[in-house]
């Protein structure tokens, strides 16, 4: 089961959290305050932190700051803020992702669901497939050790879609997945990603039409 560490001054939103969560399968630990929640976080381990902006003594961004200092935790920042120059701030102090009060049981899910997916995309383990070789420790891609100049959506992008041969993933999937926060991005923008990625794969020598295909009206997926 994994465990959520809710960090909230008002114990009414810790309740109404941990309403939404527990029956969707979550463990929630509750904490007053950012002292109190980076005290339990240098002892104890959990799998996500929905943490509140405006709480009194250490705020949110302070608290996130701390928690950046020796963890990286996944962060879903909470809060009723809704400047755009606060969840730049938010994200810059290392927060994951940011939802704003009020919010419903649905969205809270899919943000942390979202946020569970991106950071797995981060996971150390370089795959080999067919000669062609995605290595996130040194954030590159090979094709029989030739270098493929790839930009960072392109590198995510590959990496999602090797992680997981066979799957299905439909735009709006990757969308959320590859881009998170980012404001502005539409459909094609995917396409154009997925049309780079061919030329390039192509030009290297890769065959890349046998194994990145179009499921046409859904989306993408990398056969094995």
């Amino acid at each position: 089961m994994r465990k959520i560490l809710i960090v909230d001054d008002e114990e009414r939103m810790q309740n109404l959290i941990s309403l939404y969560l527990i029956p969707a399968g979550f463990e929630c630990v509750a904490k007053s305050s950012g002292y109190d929640a980076l005290l339990y976080l240098q002892n104890n381990s959990c799998d996500l932190v929905i943490l509140d902006l405006m709480m009194p003594e250490m705020d949110g961004w302070e608290t996130c700051k701390k928690i950046r200092d020796f963890s990286d935790v996944p962060i879903i920042m909470l809060t009723a803020r809704t400047n755009k120059s606060d969840v730049i701030k938010g994200l810059s102090t290392g927060a994951d992702d940011y939802i704003t009060k009020p919010f419903d049981s649905g969205e809270l899910l899919a943000r942390i669901e979202a946020v569970f997916r991106r950071t797995k995309l981060l996971e150390n383990t370089t795959i080999i497939f067919n000669d062609l070789t995605w290595n996130p420790d040194s954030y590159s891609l090979s094709y029989k050790d030739k270098s493929i100049q790839v930009t960072p959506k392109e590198f995510a992008l590959i990496g999602l879609l090797l992680k997981y041969p066979n799957r299905v993933f439909t735009r709006e999937q990757l969308l959320t997945i590859i881009w998170g926060l980012e404001v502005g991005t539409e459909d094609r923008t995917i396409d154009s990603h997925i049309r780079n990625i061919r030329d390039k794969l192509k030009n290297a020598g890769f065959p890349i039409y046998d194994h990145l295909t179009t499921v046409w009206g859904v989306g993408y997926k990398w056969e094995s």
